[in-house]
């Protein structure tokens, strides 16, 4: 099988009532490559954490990132670009400070964008992440 779909879920289990049936997952792992989905202020399990503080939501976000990553079979240390939404300026600061330190040393590709707004209002930001995983791991 050339890819692998990580933690399945139907958009229905995340957002009910809102007439959505999508067939989604965390991550796919194709060949080398991992693909993660944009992760956010819901944990693993599908609770809301940092309401109102975008730090805490960032801090949860790359939590996810490492658990996800690791169940792919790559490393923070192989991402190799990050896409990073904030729904208002004022939230860089907060969410980049968190994100860097996660990512220390790794120097990744990233993009930043200000966006209206995310799947859901208490969403801050939510960070997007491709990694490799060295043909050597």
């Amino acid at each position: 099988m050339t890819h692998q779909r990580i933690r399945k879920f139907n958009t229905e289990q995340m957002y009910p009532g809102k007439g959505m049936d999508n067939d989604l997952c965390m991550a796919v792992r194709a060949g080398n490559r991992v693909f993660l989905r944009g992760q956010t202020c819901f944990d693993l399990e599908g609770n809301i954490t940092g309401i109102g503080d975008a730090a805490a939501q960032t801090e949860n976000a790359m939590s996810c990132v490492k658990t996800l990553l690791e169940e792919s079979g790559s490393k923070l240390e192989h991402v190799c670009k990050v896409t990073i939404y904030i729904t208002e300026r004022e939230y860089r600061e907060d969410v980049y400070s968190v994100v860097g330190r996660w990512l220390k040393g790794i120097h990744v590709c990233s993009t930043g964008l200000i966006v209206k707004g995310l799947a859901v209002p208490e969403m801050m930001m939510e960070i997007d992440v491709e990694a490799m995983i060295p043909e050597d791991d």
